[in-house]
């Protein structure tokens, strides 16, 4: 019973980081290893990424890594060790930002907004009450990726070497474009948006996976990565990719958060078999634009003409804006780019070279 309640609490950590629609009950996912991603490029839903790293590394009472000047630094920090941990594994990573989102979107932003607001409030009544546990999960609840943390991630991915794109809308929906194009095996995201974008292959858990604290437990659990391959999706459900898209519709997506009152996953596609699209279904609660919300799916606005070119990393230049500006340990950026130049090279290195 206590393993099954584990099971649970795992589920439920890992699908907190899933804000677009919720397709984990129908799809089969493969458990994999780092290994199998080795010497395959992986495009990285970075907003998605830069909120994992913002939301996990935190203190005991939930406030994010800052510097001396109280500048949050939690998502540099998750991005300098994940990705050189990537990369020392033989992985090529491309990271893709967020533009300007649909017009469709802004019911479900406001709504995000909302949410974090009230979590602020309740996170500072638990500091009062020194409940920190309590504190911590709403300090999660109230994380923000603002503009000038967006541009610290990008001029460290310069500094080493990791190439990134600007997507002009969804950079979910620009990843699947590269994934689909043949320039990345997979789009990685915890978001299954990626396969209504036409992913042919989604990665989840990539910038998670390892041992996590259960919260109230002296308690550790593996978040292991887990592979989704479209085509096996569409044929297991009997569906095109256009009507896995309606049946997420049906269910609620970004672009229609509520979904249908009283329809869930499997109804949803009881529905779609039945009657082929949702042209032809007569439900009260259909949205009235759910044709616009498909051609979001099915014609994201992505960036066509892109560079990909990874480089070996600056190590005096990483050095001097983590370590002189951020205040990070000097020898804890030295051993991570290490691994870098490990994996870059495949042989071992060290940096002795780069430091009189």
């Amino acid at each position: 019973m206590k393993n099954f309640i584990y099971l649970i609490i795992i589920k439920n950590f890992i699908e907190a980081f899933n804000l677009g629609v919720n397709l984990s009950d129908l799809i089969s996912k493969r458990k994999i290893t780092f290994d199998e991603l080795k010497g395959r490029v992986v495009a990285i839903d970075a907003y998605n990424a830069l909120y994992q790293f913002i939301t996990i590394i935190r203190g005991a009472s939930g406030e994010p890594l800052m510097d001396s000047r109280g500048r949050i630094t939690s998502h540099l920090s998750g991005l300098l060790y994940r990705t050189s941990n990537l990369i020392e594994k033989g992985i090529k990573p491309i990271y893709v930002f967020d533009g300007k989102p649909p017009a469709l979107k802004e019911v479900e932003l406001k709504r995000r907004l909302t949410i974090k607001e009230e979590a602020i409030i309740k996170y500072e009544e638990a500091i009062k009450r020194g409940a920190l546990e309590e504190a911590r999960k709403y300090a999660q609840m109230s994380a923000k990726l603002k503009d000038e943390m967006v541009e610290d991630a990008k001029q460290l991915l310069n500094l080493l070497g990791v190439p990134w794109i600007q997507a002009p809308s969804e950079g979910e929906a620009q990843a699947a474009f590269i994934a689909a194009k043949g320039d990345a095996w997979c789009a990685s995201s915890q978001d299954y948006d990626s396969l209504l974008f036409g992913a042919p292959r989604l990665v989840r858990n990539l910038t998670i996976s390892g041992k996590r604290k259960l919260p109230k437990k002296n308690v550790y659990i593996e978040v292991e990565l887990e592979l989704i391959e479209l085509d096996k999706v569409l044929k297991e459900l009997g569906l095109s990719r256009e009507q896995l898209i309606d049946l997420a519709i049906l269910i609620g997506t970004d672009y229609n958060p509520e979904g249908i009152k009283g329809i869930g996953p499997k109804t949803a596609l009881k529905l779609i078999k039945e009657y082929g699209k949702l042209e032809a279904i007569k439900i009260d609660g259909l949205p009235e634009n759910f044709l616009e919300i498909r051609e979001i799916f099915l014609k994201p606005k992505v960036e066509e003409q892109y560079v990909l070119k990874w480089g070996k990393p600056d190590v005096n230049g990483v050095i001097q804006f983590l370590c002189k500006e951020r205040d990070f340990s000097e020898s804890r950026v030295k051993t991570a780019l290490e691994k870098m130049l490990s994996g870059l090279t495949q042989e071992k290195r060290t940096l002795e070279s780069f430091f009189g």
